[in-house]
């Protein structure tokens, strides 16, 4: 146990050590002024005003890296961060209470030992050097004494929390059982059943029928809120007839593309390099007289074949033995040829053909995207005169007078991908418009631009019945369906007896072995397996799914299947729960030691400390 808590005191240290001198960069030396030097008591542990202004600032400026903006007070107490501070604050202060009632501490032998093992401290020869150690505490704002102290402070917490939280460990039997519930395995067997097996087909619903369910279920034919925008979009392919491309700019991006369109001849090739030229032509005479394989010489040498796979290759890339690889057949073996690591035997595995895309094949496809590149540039350039347009007080409609931007109406929601909503820029834009906005100019990624302009919101309301009647006889029809599958699969469980075959029901099924909690088994609903987990051994149950419902018969129930893998999920659910119980009691502890340290906070000195932020 003394190692133990040896080690959590080092750990505690360095953490310690990295607030203060990293946390405090910037707060430097800079102490608040005046005559209040502690902000409240636990017990008789004072809580100082440097240590709250010190652990107020790191936490604003945390905040203040991951956004990239100031953060004000009033935001900062909006964002309970003093509170959060203040609460700790009074946690240690509560915990060094309870330490001095202890009587603990490390004394100062070991506080010395602490100190002279921190890295920070020391010099280049690595021993402790003592105007490292002033320049360090220095920059963080401290003196000898106060580091020193919250160090004595932070070691004998450090021994008290080892105290508390060493050797807790939950009951085995926990771990086991927890481990059982996951790992459990059943066997089954299973049926489907769908619309195609009912007896009776469902008949068509009467209108009456129709209405009944629409008026039973307003929540299924509710519409959200809508928000109905007018807006102008002008996209690159509106105004690719404004746009002239010359053949000699068409010529020059085709020959910029010459890899992509004149691909030359290349060889699927294994090589196996030997050191002389004598070793490459014996092994070479062994295969020719088939006194061995290729692969059996790879596998001599102590080689995987994909250890000499050079993949697809061209003539440039196997230089001397090019002429005789690309002149070989398929499953060739050529050598003894030169290569860069000495004499080699080469397995030709295929032959890839050179492919020439003429310029013929590829012009239109060039031509569109080069028209596409000068629309965007076009829209760029006429982006800005729109916007003095619309700055001037012109209209959407008035903007589709005067320029090449067309006008539309959309009644836009959160589910809407369609038409201009495909754009992602346009639904950012539409969520965020309200009726007080004007319209302005935006771009979307692929250069298109479009305004929008609010018109009204619509709230949430029923689907008018006219609208929705093709969803309402969906949904009747799948509700009926579902009625009479589970009413069919009733009647033949009822006459399936235990221990009955499959067989006979004339249904198509299935068995599945040693399936687990998590196991996934297609054309089941999300809750199948955690029922089939609720049977009992030779029970049948129908479940149903959407238009569907499964019969299922437990055959047997499995312990989980000892492995490795189950082992080490075993000992991760041990040390968890483990180190949950030790949290659970040391959080315990602490709870009590604030209780009876009855903090006192003087929120006069708060004040002024969060005042000195502002």
């Amino acid at each position: 146990m003394a190692a133990g808590v040896k080690s959590l005191s080092k750990t505690f240290v360095w953490i310690i050590l990295a607030l203060l001198i990293v946390g405090l960069a910037g707060f430097g030396a800079t102490n608040l002024s005046g005559t209040i030097r502690t902000i409240g008591y636990a017990g008789d542990q004072p809580i100082s005003v440097d240590d709250y202004g010190r652990e107020l600032q790191r936490e604003i400026r945390a905040i203040e890296a991951q956004s990239g903006q100031t953060l004000p007070m009033s935001q900062v107490r909006a964002m309970g961060l003093d509170q959060v501070v203040l609460s700790r604050l009074v946690g240690l202060a509560s915990l060094d209470n309870e330490v001095a009632n202890l009587g603990i501490s490390i004394g100062d032998t070991n506080l010395q030992q602490e100190i002279l093992q921190i890295p920070a401290f020391q010099g280049i020869d690595g021993a402790f050097d003592r105007e490292s150690y002033r320049f360090a505490l220095s920059q963080a704002g401290l003196n000898e004494t106060d580091f020193e102290n919250d160090l004595r402070a932070e070691s004998a917490r450090t021994i008290v929390q080892g105290a508390v939280m060493a050797g807790t460990t939950m009951p085995d039997v926990l771990t086991q059982t927890m481990t059982d519930y996951i790992a459990a395995r059943r066997n089954f067997t299973w049926a489907q059943m769908t619309a195609e097996d009912l007896e009776t087909p469902i008949p068509a619903a009467t209108p009456e029928e129709l209405q009944d369910y629409y008026d039973d279920h307003p929540d299924d034919f509710t519409l959200p809120e809508t928000k109905r925008l007018t807006y102008v979009l002008m996209t690159p392919e509106m105004i690719l007839d404004q746009v002239e491309i010359d053949e000699t700019a068409l010529r020059d991006l085709y020959d910029s593309r010459s890899e992509e369109y004149d691909i030359p001849g290349r060889r699927l090739v294994e090589r196996l390099a030997f050191a002389d030229i004598a070793a490459a032509s014996s092994a070479k005479a062994q295969l020719d007289v088939g006194g061995t394989t290729f692969e059996a010489l790879v596998e001599q040498r102590g080689l995987a074949l994909a250890d000499i796979d050079l993949g697809d290759v061209t003539r440039d890339d196997l230089r001397e033995a090019a002429d005789d690889v690309f002149a070989a057949e398929i499953g060739d073996v050529l050598g003894p040829l030169p290569s860069e690591l000495g004499p080699s035997l080469y397995r030709v595995n295929g032959n890839l053909a050179a492919r020439v895309t003429a310029f013929e094949e590829v012009e239109e496809e060039l031509r569109a995207e080069l028209a596409g590149d000068r629309a965007r540039r076009l829209i760029e350039t006429q982006a800005e005169g729109i916007n003095d347009l619309m700055a001037g007080g012109a209209t959407l409609e008035e903007l589709v007078e005067e320029t090449d931007m067309a006008l539309g109406t959309i009644n836009w929601t959160d589910e809407e991908h369609e038409g201009v909503a495909a754009y992602a820029e346009f639904r950012a834009a539409a969520a965020a418009v309200t009726e007080d906005d004007f319209p302005e100019i935006d771009f979307t990624e692929d250069g298109a631009i479009f305004a929008l302009r609010l018109e009204e919101v619509l709230p949430v309301r029923p689907e008018p019945f006219a609208a929705a009647r093709e969803k309402v006889a969906e949904a009747w029809a799948l509700e009926q369906t579902g009625a009479a599958l589970r009413a069919q699969a009733d009647a033949i469980v009822a006459e399936l007896g235990e221990g009955e075959d499959f067989t006979e029901t004339g249904l198509s099924f299935r068995v599945e072995n040693s399936m687990t909690r998590t196991a996934f088994v297609e054309g089941t609903p999300p809750d199948f397996m955690s029922q089939v987990f609720e049977m009992e051994k030779g029970e049948l149950r129908v479940i149903s799914g959407e238009g569907t419902v499964l019969i299922v018969r437990l055959e047997d129930t499995l312990p989980p299947e000892e492995t490795a893998e189950l082992t080490a999920m075993q000992t991760a659910f041990g040390d968890g729960l483990d180190q949950a119980l030790a949290e659970a009691l040391f959080e315990a502890f602490m709870r009590d030691a604030r209780l009876r340290a009855k903090p006192q906070i003087d929120q006069q000195a708060l004040s002024a400390v969060q005042a000195s932020f502002q």
